[in-house]
């Protein structure tokens, strides 16, 4: 289906250290594109935050954003943002980077557990062990969990995301989500209870997962427990990935019950109708 409303709300500018577009170059790739909104949200991992100068990288994200936004007015909706990886393994900066500057939008993720690597870094050359999955997506929602009832975000991203990479290349390795339906149930319902949005996020979609991220099951769930906030992104790292599979995004929300998609204005919720 075509839309005359594709807002992408999680793109990453050069500013992020996977990101490989600047905001302007993107900016440019949106209105070409013809998306009505984005959100730039560069990558600031709070575990380690000033070890790798996440600090000056969040801040040469915002004031670029800035200028790109200034440089689109009235051709394209700019929201200037972030996406706080591990928010509550190192609260005290996380506080202090939520109110430094004034953000449209802020999106939270956990990417990695405790004292480890990313999620994406699993090895993906042949099928984990079942007990190491189980332990690690224990230790996942367990996390999300802590994370939605901290709640000082916007959007609550990629949910499920380790299944991007528990998984090999050859798209064996499938898991089940029964064992954490309890504590999937818990953080959406906080979730929803908080005003937090969903993000519907279809960056797997390019991978061989191949799935958009969380699935429908989750996204139709969230709507049954209370939540009523929405949001599709790209999670593009490049300006050919920008606004890619949104339109994918939106039919999957339609189909859960969602009317509207959620645009943030100075962490202001907007309702945008998917039309």
């Amino acid at each position: 289906m075509a839309y005359k409303n594709l807002i992408d709300l999680h793109v990453h500018t050069d500013n992020s250290y996977d990101g490989h577009h600047s905001a302007v170059f993107l900016c440019e790739s949106a209105v070409e594109m013809g998306l009505r909104a984005v959100a730039f949200t560069d990558h600031v991992e709070m575990d380690f935050y000033r070890d790798n100068k996440f600090d000056l990288s969040a801040r040469q994200s915002y004031f670029e954003v800035v200028k790109a936004r200034s440089a689109f007015t009235g051709k394209l909706i700019v929201c200037a943002g972030l996406e706080l990886g591990q928010p509550t393994y190192n609260l005290p900066d996380s506080e202090q980077l939520v109110q430094l500057y004034s953000y449209d939008i802020i999106l939270a993720s956990i990417h990695n557990l405790r004292m480890k690597n990313d999620f994406w870094l699993l090895p993906r050359d042949k099928a984990m062990n079942p007990d190491e999955i189980h332990k690690q997506l224990q230790g996942y929602f367990k996390e999300m969990l802590q994370l939605v009832q901290w709640g000082k975000f916007d959007v609550m991203t990629h949910m499920t995301y380790p299944l991007r990479y528990m998984m090999t290349e050859r798209g064996l390795g499938m898991v089940d989500l029964a064992p954490y339906r309890e504590v999937m149930d818990a953080i959406l319902e906080t979730a929803a209870q908080k005003k937090i949005a969903l993000e519907i996020n279809t960056a797997s979609l390019r991978t061989s997962y191949g799935k958009i991220v969380p699935d429908e099951s989750i996204v139709r769930r969230f709507r049954e427990l209370g939540g009523s906030r929405i949001t599709v992104g790209s999670d593009a790292h490049y300006a050919h990935h920008l606004g890619k599979d949104v339109d994918s995004g939106m039919d999957m929300a339609l189909r859960c019950g969602f009317t509207h998609v959620t645009l943030f204005q100075q962490r202001e919720a907007l309702k945008i109708e998917i039309a």
